[in-house]
């Protein structure tokens, strides 16, 4: 009986992890991140505009307007600024993610076990452990504390590649569809807890009625694709009041309207119409519409979140100094910075052991721990839950909040610090990706 030699393509798609991906999926993701570095940006600065106002004598401008009142009462809908850009902004980022989930699981990575299990597991340690850490600091701080129990448990990979982009690091693909992808599966659990854990008077009748439009947005979008995605008024018209009455039926449950956006993404088609246009009738319409709003989303939803729910007034270095005793401050920092890349890290350390597999020869263990620390930059994510768990505005959202920019903070300089240092090896990595590239026959145009 001949033994199969270890050198062999097939025993390496088995037995390596991080080894790199189709070129058409790297270009995919390679286009997405781009996008999120300058949404990143826009991130960024709106956070610092918002600390800016809000310890100024600007502040009780920036307040008022952030806490001012609009919208219809009779449907419950009569909302600050501030929560109807939690409520409403961030239901355009969940559906982006729902529509990236659904992508990843049709026709991306997740689709294959091989390539999906990595990832998934390095996500589901990536929640649970900084959980665990933010529990052990917060046990003694009874139940209003332990609420927070999942704020640290996002990544934000606006902000994460935001880092990448300032660093100047030349991450080898392979990592970087790790990151995204692991941020994907992230932001399905961070759905899930919201909606099972900080949802609350369900209403089970505005439920089974937000499934009626639901129901019709679905159909619509799989029986008319194509006509849909060559139709951008149409989407406007038909599409976008449907999703609206779905997200404030869903409001109007109990449930956070977030989970919305990422039930409508979820219904939305990945695989492309034949129709009007045989094989070459272009990409499905998840992925049309994922092109168009994720501008919208990365450009105005998430930094306008962010700059109704990043200010925070500090009161100084003696104001910073009492919000970072707060145990849940100090939970909130000590999960993001150690929890997040511990668990990822452990995650991945036991997919390899318990399936035989190795690391791509090309990287080591010291480029899986930059990768993990940098998913330690939680910012939008964890901004929702802190508000849901603690209650706008109140003084232990606003610690909270300052923990979460403090260990957001030092998780991306860790992480620059371990990945920057990598950066001679990654050239080389990188330059023999574009060798295999040419090889294989894929133009320049293609190669990132």
């Amino acid at each position: 009986m001949t033994s199969v030699p270890p050198s062999t393509p097939a025993v390496q798609a088995v037995a390596r992890i991080f080894r790199r991906s189709s070129y058409p999926e790297y270009v995919r993701v390679a286009q997405i991140l781009r996008k999120e570095t300058v949404g990143g940006a826009l991130l960024l600065a709106a956070t610092v505009i918002a600390l800016i106002l809000a310890n100024t004598p600007a502040a009780d401008f920036y307040f008022a307007v952030r806490d001012f009142e609009v919208g219809f009462e009779p449907l419950h809908l009569k909302l600050s600024l501030g929560a109807w850009a939690a409520d409403g902004l961030l239901a355009i980022f969940f559906f982006i993610a729902g529509l990236e989930l659904k992508r990843e699981f049709v026709a991306g990575d997740l689709r294959s076990f091989s390539r999906a299990v990595v990832p998934v597991a390095a996500a589901i340690g990536g929640v649970i452990t900084p959980a665990l850490f933010f529990v052990i600091i917060n046990v003694t701080g009874g139940a209003d504390a332990l609420r927070g129990w999942a704020i640290p448990t996002a990544t934000d990979i606006a902000f994460a590649v935001a880092v990448l982009a300032v660093i100047g690091s030349h991450l080898p693909s392979a990592l970087r569809i790790f990151l995204l992808t692991l941020a994907v599966v992230d932001d399905l659990l961070a759905i899930g807890i919201i909606a099972f854990f900080y949802s609350s008077d369900i209403q089970p009748m505005m439920l089974l009625l937000a499934v009626v439009p639901l129901a019709l947005f679905a159909y619509l979008t799989h029986k008319h694709s194509y006509f849909f995605g060559t139709k951008p008024w149409a989407g406007a018209l038909i599409l976008l009041p449907l999703g609206v009455l779905v997200w404030a039926l869903v409001h109007g449950s109990g449930i956070h309207a977030t989970v919305a956006g990422v039930l409508l993404g979820f219904a939305v088609p990945v695989i492309r119409s034949r129709k009007g246009g045989g094989p070459d009738a272009g990409p499905g319409l998840a992925q049309t519409f994922e092109h168009r709003i994720r501008p919208i989303s990365a450009g105005f939803a998430v930094p306008v979140f962010a700059f109704f729910s990043a200010g925070v007034a500090i009161g100084g270095m003696e104001g910073l100094t009492k919000a970072l005793s707060d145990p849940i401050a100090i939970g909130i920092v000590v999960a993001l910075v150690a929890g997040k890349p511990v668990g990822i890290l452990l995650a991945t350390w036991l997919v390899t052991k318990t399936t035989r597999a190795t690391l791509d020869p090309d990287l080591a263990w010291v480029d899986v721990l930059g990768v993990a620390m940098l998913a330690g930059v939680g910012f939008t994510v964890s901004l929702l839950i802190s508000e849901l768990a603690f209650g706008h505005g109140t003084v232990l959202d606003d610690h909270a909040k300052v923990a979460i920019l403090t260990g957001s903070l030092l998780a991306a300089l860790l992480a620059a610090v371990v990945l920057r240092a990598r950066n001679r090896h990654y050239r080389q990595i990188e330059a023999k990706e574009l060798l295999d590239a040419n090889r294989d026959g894929i133009p320049d145009v293609f190669v990132d």
